[in-house]
């Protein structure tokens, strides 16, 4: 699946006639790590996949063929989840090819132990609903245990993280708002 998206990804910006630098610079990612993506070499996550998509004016869900459009929306099958595996993070798009979206909502997998690494913040919104496990939340450097049913809605632009400090996978759905609203 990575090989694909950075297929997309680099045919999709040089669509654009945009060099790594000017991704670069809209993304603040590296130069070096946006040329790994493109050639397959490293992982993706879904954040920095959302600065790329936004730098190259698409939506994430662009990377994630197979949805069926209908006049009223997009459906998006079970039978035809696409996911970006990350160590040991899962995240399934679901939201379907939907252009111009408000909102992006995904379906994490977290395996035991895992984390984000140090909290960061960012524009926007998002919303979690933890469907099986129990999550532990940081939020301005104060630690929030949310289990299965709980969710929580935050203001990105504060210092957040999640992880599992347990000893068995956790299933949510994340929805963020994309910054182009």
């Amino acid at each position: 699946m990575n090989e694909e998206i950075g297929s997309l990804i680099k045919s999709l910006r040089k669509e654009r006639k945009m060099t790594l630098k000017e991704v670069s610079k809209k993304t603040n990612l590296s130069i070096s790590f946006l040329s790994q993506v493109e050639r397959s070499l490293c992982s993706i996550t879904l954040l920095s996949l959302r600065k790329i998509s936004e730098a190259l004016e698409v939506s994430p869900s662009y990377f994630f063929p197979d949805n069926i459009q209908v006049d009223e929306g997009m459906i998006r099958r079970a039978s035809e989840e696409q996911t970006i595996q990350k160590q040991s993070f899962t995240y399934s798009d679901l939201s379907g090819n939907v252009s111009d979206p408000l909102f992006v909502p995904v379906l994490v997998t977290l395996l035991p132990g895992d984390k984000r690494g140090i909290p960061f913040s960012h524009e926007g919104q998002e919303f979690i609903y933890v469907i099986d496990g129990t999550l532990t939340i940081i939020l301005n450097e104060n630690e929030y245990d949310l289990y299965s049913g709980d969710s929580i809605h935050l203001d990105s632009s504060k210092p957040h993280n999640w992880f599992n400090k347990t000893e068995n996978p956790i299933k949510f759905l994340f929805v963020s708002t994309t910054n182009s609203s």
